[in-house]
């Protein structure tokens, strides 16, 4: 199976230790979001591929030669201020980190998420071009891979509109954005392309390709798997992923954030988290059925 590290909330950035002390230990326990008394057991002797999600590479980049998996990592790096991420790390700070990532895991396994574009008087289009063209400058010579995204409407997205202030994009924005965004791309030596978006911008250079492709998935791990079931039960033809993390644990408290709708539960469960779990979020409660997880 190929773990996903997380796109429930960002392991990585807040809970590193705990992973790794569950990598240690040999096996990570997962309560089902759906129905709690299950719980899902993982051994890590059955994970092909360890994908990591993260807005903050830097509280495991020491850890990670302890890793003996294959690994892939996805940072999303935005330009937004505090406004929209509150509690992201300086970016100049995640820049430095990204580069020592992939000094560490190698260029190929690296991909950088501009993730998602937000339009709004602030944040306008011409914002946004001046932003990834300077990412993609800072990055030349550490990514070899870009991947993007547009705003979605989900709950957490609908709860912060006067926040966000979202605008529609119109077809010249899209032009823009396409056009810009592969020229930045393509002389600092990088492909950019987006994931399960109606908006490829294949016409404007950008690349057909997945998250994460069976073509990669493959070439990691000599394994094929099944399409993933994507958010809202849509399909999207990157591989299926068994994610560990847990909905409304994420301090970073972006505003448009799909994992995170409740800033009051995401606090109770951070009180909740212990190092020593076998679970992210509290512990083994007796009425628990455990069901090891291969696939």
């Amino acid at each position: 199976m190929i773990l996903n590290v997380s796109g429930r909330t960002d392991i990585v950035a807040f809970y590193s230790k705990w992973f790794m002390n569950r990598y240690k230990e040999g096996f990570v326990d997962v309560r089902n979001p759906f129905y709690q008394k299950l719980v899902n057991r993982i051994y890590f002797k059955d994970v092909d591929l360890i994908l990591f999600c993260t807005k903050n590479p830097i509280p495991i980049l020491e850890e990670l030669t302890e890793i003996n998996h294959p690994i892939l990592f996805h940072v999303t790096l935005t330009p937004y201020k505090n406004d929209i991420e509150p509690n992201v790390p300086c970016k100049k700070n995640i820049i430095e980190a990204i580069k020592k990532l992939s000094d560490i895991i190698g260029i190929e396994n690296l991909y950088i998420r501009y993730d998602p574009i937000l339009i709004n008087d602030k944040y306008t289009v011409e914002y946004h071009i001046k932003a990834f063209d300077k990412l993609c400058t800072l990055l030349n010579g550490y990514v070899k891979h870009l991947i993007i995204s547009f705003m979605d409407d989900y709950k957490n997205v609908r709860k912060n509109k006067n926040i966000l202030n979202n605008k529609l994009l119109k077809e010249e924005d899209y032009e823009k954005i396409g056009k810009n965004f592969s020229k930045s791309a393509k002389k600092n030596g990088m492909t950019v392309q987006t994931c399960f978006e109606d908006r490829n911008l294949i016409e404007y250079g950008f690349k057909k390709e997945d998250c994460l492709s069976h073509e990669l998935a493959f070439k990691k791990t000599l394994k094929t798997y099944k399409n993933w079931t994507a958010r809202k039960g849509k399909k999207c033809n990157c591989v299926q992923m068994v994610d560990i993390g847990v909905y409304n644990s994420c301090q970073h408290f972006c505003k448009y954030c799909y994992a995170n709708y409740d800033e009051k539960k995401v606090n109770d469960n951070f009180s909740h988290h212990i190092e020593d779990s076998t679970l992210l979020i509290g512990a083994l409660e007796k009425e628990d059925i455990i069901k090891r997880r291969t696939k």
